[in-house]
């Protein structure tokens, strides 16, 4: 048709003369043409449009009335084609041609999507997350940084977990990510579904991440008792403090319940020094303060911090750079402030416990049940792993046997007690003859009292000559949880040791004295009732033994340089 029209021009353009031509007047009656022809080819093309896979539309009737063309409309002169028209006479060719086929049936419905899926348009598509590579710096607690490079969508666990591997640590599921604010005075523990990307991107360039220890990240869990006071939780008050543990924390997590913390609180005074001591009440919508003794109605209450934008962190500066009443302060910092002290809500508790009862149920009202899943995921991972084998060995390991050789025959031990016992039977063997050999006159180098000094120097919980604030420092970091140990010089004693520990959240010290006896050194805890011959002897048995502790060792005190 496209051809016939244009043959048509040809002829008509040549037997007219050339004298009264108006181009103008050319352009408007070749469009008129067109729009004319277009019609008429509209009426005679009876065609059925054709949906997705080939099928035809039954249901909608396409009906078309030609419109009559006046005689001023009809073609009389050739005249020039204009570009869009003619575009537009190729689209609607290449449409008509497509729609005057047969209708052909999808051999294959199965494999396209019907015509309902939310694939047919492009704007029910979802929107793809921002991707790409981010980069990270990461500090350890001696100062040291490393640079790694990370997905937009890793989460602070996942971080963790590589660190951890690319360090060759013992994963333990102990390991934190901390968010540390220098300028700011503050640091908080990221939560194991948060992530890494979008933390960093509401931080300044003087802030930074570490990579530490946090025991005590899901202690709550284990313990709720001691982190949750039936006087500061209002609904232990309403029952009578007949709470089980277990129905505490259901109530945590449950969104329907309102369970609330309240009790006094040191609230500074917005761009003051000036500290007020408040009763304060923190809510799933709040934290707000009673303008009127301890009064809970609504209009005595006002709203201290939202939980939804803010973030709770632990104040590292101590008392004195905020005139704070107590040693015990935190503060609530909403998530656009970047470097604004004005706009930090800092608070002030009385004591240890209730400070860590704030901050826990700070994370449980924001997060929610997002915080279990977070401590329920490494033990099924490790659950997972214990049904199919044993922990990983190497091959070697795995064809090592026990064996006895005291008789003619040496035979294989089959009872793990007794290998065990074997095994120290050994190893105090191996001490005797080293000791031996050395009084003998071997040329060994391994001398009893210069090995007794130093072994204890590489292992991860000794550190060194470190004052006792420091070592209050390091155990608050990772912490405060019972059975939290690390051991160091003896700043009073140049020939002692001392054992920090932690227990009820409060930081015990021990003095470890050397003793002599039958011309041999050893070390004791109390007063040479126990005597060890080196510190790891020692920290291996108060693992296993109290004896005059308040609790058993559990976890080291770690610092690992990146």
């Amino acid at each position: 048709m496209y051809r016939i029209c244009m043959m048509v021009f040809f002829f008509l353009f040549l037997s007219l003369p050339e004298d009264d031509v108006d181009l103008e007047a050319l352009v408007n009656d070749m469009n008129s043409s067109f729009e004319s022809l277009y019609t008429s080819c509209c009426v005679q093309t009876e065609s059925t449009p054709l949906l997705h896979n080939g099928q035809p539309h039954r249901s909608t009737t396409y009906q078309t009335q030609a419109q009559p063309t006046s005689p001023h409309q009809r073609l009389r002169r050739s005249q020039p084609m204009h570009i869009l028209a003619v575009r537009r006479l190729q689209e609607e060719e290449q449409q008509y041609r497509t729609s005057s086929l047969p209708a052909i049936p999808n051999p294959f419905p199965e494999l396209c999507s019907p015509a309902s899926s939310p694939t047919l348009s492009s704007g029910s598509l979802p929107q793809c997350q921002p991707s790409g590579k981010y980069i990270i710096k990461i500090f350890s607690e001696d100062g040291m940084g490393k640079v790694v490079e990370i997905p937009a969508d890793m989460t602070a666990r996942d971080l963790c977990q590589f660190l951890v591997y690319k360090n060759h640590c013992v994963d333990d599921n102990s390991w934190a990510l901390v968010e540390h604010h220098p300028a700011l005075g503050l640091e908080r523990c990221l939560e194991d579904h948060e992530l890494v990307v979008q933390v960093q991107a509401s931080m300044t360039s003087e802030s930074k991440f570490l990579f530490r220890k946090n025991y005590a990240k899901y202690e709550f869990f284990k313990n709720p008792l001691s982190f949750f006071p039936e006087q500061m939780v209002a609904w232990c008050q309403e029952t009578n403090g007949t709470i089980p543990p277990s129905q505490l924390l259901q109530n945590f997590l449950n969104s329907s319940s309102c369970p609330e913390i309240q009790g006094y609180l040191y609230v500074k005074e917005m761009s003051r020094k000036s500290w007020k001591k408040l009763y304060v009440f923190l809510r799933r919508s709040g934290l707000y303060f009673s303008t009127k003794g301890t009064s809970k109605e609504p209009r005595h209450l006002q709203l201290l911090a939202d939980l939804e934008d803010s973030n709770v962190f632990t104040v590292i500066t101590g008392r004195k750079l905020h005139n704070a009443p107590t040693d015990f302060e935190f503060c609530i910092k909403p998530n656009k402030v970047r470097n604004e002290v004005k706009e930090l809500r800092m608070l002030c508790a009385e004591d240890e416990q209730s400070r860590a009862c704030w901050m826990t149920a700070f994370r449980l009202f924001k997060y929610g049940i997002l915080l279990y899943q977070n401590y329920k995921i490494p033990q099924q991972r490790k659950t997972l792993l214990s049904h199919f084998s044993a922990p990983v060995r190497s091959v070697s390991e795995n064809s090592l046997v026990a064996m006895d050789f005291s008789g003619r025959i040496g035979r294989v031990i089959d009872n793990p007690v007794e290998a065990q016992s074997a095994a120290m039977e050994e190893g105090h063997a191996w001490r005797k003859r080293s000791q031996r050999m050395n009084i003998l006159g071997s040329p060994s180098p391994l001398h009893p009292s210069s090995l007794s000094g130093v072994i204890h120097r590489t292992q991860l919980w000794f550190h060194g000559r470190i004052s006792r604030e420091e070592s209050h420092k390091m155990i608050h970091q990772q912490g405060r949880v019972d059975g939290m140990f690390l051991l160091r010089d003896s700043q009073s004693n140049p020939k002692a040791f001392v054992l920090t520990m932690c227990h009820h959240q409060k930081i015990k010290h021990f003095q470890i004295l050397p003793c002599e006896e039958d011309g041999q050194m050893f070390l004791s805890l109390d007063d040479t009732a126990t005597k060890f011959t080196d510190l790891i002897q020692l920290v291996e048995f108060y693992m296993l033994n109290r004896g005059v502790l308040p609790c058993k060792l559990k976890h080291p005190c770690t610092t690992v340089a990146l």
